[in-house]
């Protein structure tokens, strides 16, 4: 997943070579693998991608207040330190919001997101004359060959997520993507609502397993169960896609946890309002916001400000790369550019 590096524009994710020397030369991806069909609880294969009802609350659950222990010290540096973080209650989206979703916002508003829009004539200067045009940052999948490789992709945005050739036609319940902190920020406002905060993403994401390094419990794959769309194989080079999916998945295809929130892990990475700062800081916190965003806690602070926190990992994490998956983990990235592999949730306040 994406670091910051010096412009949104340039802030193409780095991919890790260590994979490639764990596997010798000439394995080569397999075009046309069959992907094996995900056990769907009920919603991915009904949902249209819109929730029922227009108050407030639609498509909504309600998470009591509660404490747990944030963070974990026995994964990534990142994640720690463990702490204690109390947290009200608060109402988060069911699932991701989907492109139905965001297609509505839209069109009710004629808002533009920043992957539709060219650079700034200052911003400009700086970059390729390639990245001088409308875009964003896609993952180009394995082909035979050839390993998976991120690139920018003139004309890429969350009505083409993959590049100008591509549409979301058939994915009116696959969550949005190509869209930058502003953007989702924007949605957010639309419907009176906020981004979470991390500590509100990562309780609601824990749900009552509190000391569970899954949402679903102790084990990534339990009984060889897939639970959430993630990455099979050897990132980058091959994607056996065995959990049903290569790419985003229709949202809630897989269990939900214990607050009935569906893709708290896999699928999509998921914006957070926190600004990331390399560690968490020990010490009881009530419902913390994180630091300030004028605070330099990162040095690798973008041209569009400072990073954000993304929560849950994504279709391309697997257990030789990433292993974010875990509602403990969390990545920085660039708020001036999306992927094709961020989206996003809402939440509002108990009271509200």
């Amino acid at each position: 997943m994406p670091f910051i590096r010096r412009t949104a524009r340039q802030a193409l994710p780095m991919l890790s070579l260590c994979a490639l020397a764990l596997w010798l030369g000439g394995l080569l991806w397999e075009a046309g693998t069959q992907a094996a069909t995900p056990a769907d609880d009920g919603l991915c294969g009904r949902y249209g991608g819109l929730p029922d009802g227009n108050g407030p609350h639609a498509g909504m659950v309600s998470v009591p207040g509660g404490r747990f222990q944030m963070g974990d010290n026995d994964h990534y540096a990142e994640e720690a330190v463990q702490h204690e973080v109390q947290v009200g209650g608060f109402w988060i989206d069911r699932t991701d919001v989907t492109n139905a979703q965001f297609a509505r916002f839209v069109a009710a508003t004629g808002y533009v997101t920043v992957a539709e829009r060219a650079p700034a004539a200052h911003e400009a200067q700086r970059l390729p004359p390639a990245q001088r045009v409308p875009g964003s940052a896609v993952f180009v999948r394995p082909q035979q060959g050839h390993a998976g490789e991120w690139r920018f992709m003139p004309g890429a945005n969350w009505r083409h997520p993959l590049g100008p050739s591509s549409d979301i036609e058939a994915q009116a319940n696959h969550p949005v993507v190509q869209i930058a902190y502003e953007d989702a920020l924007a949605y957010a406002h639309w419907l009176g609502r906020e981004l979470p905060t991390e500590a509100q993403w990562e309780y609601a994401a824990r749900g009552a397993l509190l000391a569970k390094p899954y949402a679903w419990g102790d084990r990534f794959m339990p009984e060889g169960k897939p639970m959430a769309n993630t990455w099979q194989g050897p990132f980058p080079l091959v994607d056996e896609g065995s959990d049903g999916y290569a790419g985003t998945s229709p949202v809630g295809c897989f269990p939900a946890n214990a607050f009935g929130l569906y893709d708290m892990a896999g699928n999509v990475w998921q914006w957070t309002r926190t600004v990331y700062r390399p560690r968490h800081i020990a010490g009881v916190e009530l419902n913390p916001n994180g630091p300030d965003a004028v605070e330099g806690v990162d040095p690798r602070r973008g041209a569009t400000g400072p990073a954000r926190v993304i929560k849950g990992g994504s279709h391309l994490c697997s257990p030789n790369y990433c292993m974010r998956y875990r509602p403990s983990a969390r990545q920085p990235a660039e708020p001036g550019l999306g992927t094709s592999h961020i989206g996003f949730r809402t939440v509002m306040n108990a009271t509200q």
